[in-house]
């Protein structure tokens, strides 16, 4: 087990309060800030932050952005397990490389969707050969983007390994935390590979570990592009 360490947890939806449970189990100190108590992220200073070992945001796309910048001003390393922003990706990058700071950013942090995207990786070739790619993604009906962010990386793997890129379709309903499903289809047979996320706590504990991982380390990382090593 890592040495016990400071974090402030950005978000106390669904997942965000598991994240927090999680963390506390694992001996770390947390403090949950809420818009309420972070608005625009104007609590995100380097002098409320100078004792913080890193920061984990699940908030909402339209926060994101402005926790990031705050973040990487005061060199603070950050996990964040928010979508929606990623039009904007090149540019933090940018940024979190000329501070120096570390960050890790995830459309999913959960041990098994990662291990699914290199399994995707793998059956992709199946594109060079004649086959079709589709990918559905379906969740909750509260869910603010769409495609889903899990969705996004999953036909990246695709187009890296083949250099085709799959269609998204989105379905919305209920109260579905994620399915993830990747069909390739030729003439003559067809592969289906899912993904189903059965509860937050995966997603939630694959947050915290990043957290342990990126402190004390300098970069911008893609948890699918490291998860083996957390």
């Amino acid at each position: 087990m890592p040495r016990a360490l400071n974090l402030v947890l950005l978000g106390q939806g669904k997942t965000g309060s598991i994240v927090a449970e999680v963390a506390k189990e694992r001996g770390h100190y947390v403090t949950v800030l809420t818009e309420i108590e972070n608005p625009d992220g104007r609590w995100l200073t380097t002098e409320n932050l100078k004792d913080v070992d890193a920061v984990i945001d699940f908030t909402a796309p339209g926060a994101v952005l402005s926790n990031i910048s705050r973040c990487i001003a005061a060199n603070v390393p950050m996990v964040v397990g928010t979508t929606g922003w990623y039009g904007e990706l090149d540019r933090i990058k940018r940024e979190v490389e000329q501070a120096g700071t570390g960050f890790v950013f995830g459309a999913n942090f959960s041990y098994g969707v990662n291990l699914f995207f290199e399994i995707a990786q793998a059956a992709a070739t199946a594109l060079e050969h004649g086959y079709a790619g589709q990918i559905t993604e379906t969740h909750h009906i509260h869910k603010k983007d769409a495609p889903s962010g899990t969705a996004i990386a999953l036909q990246r793997v695709v187009e890296q390994a083949s250099g085709v890129r799959a269609h998204i379709s989105s379905v919305r309903e209920g109260d579905i935390m994620g399915i993830h499903t990747l069909e390739l289809s030729s003439g003559g047979d067809r592969m289906v590979l899912t993904h189903e996320v059965k509860s937050r706590r995966t997603f939630a504990e694959g947050a915290v570990v990043a957290a342990e991982w990126i402190v004390g380390k300098r970069g911008f990382y893609d948890c699918k592009d490291i998860f083996s090593q957390l």
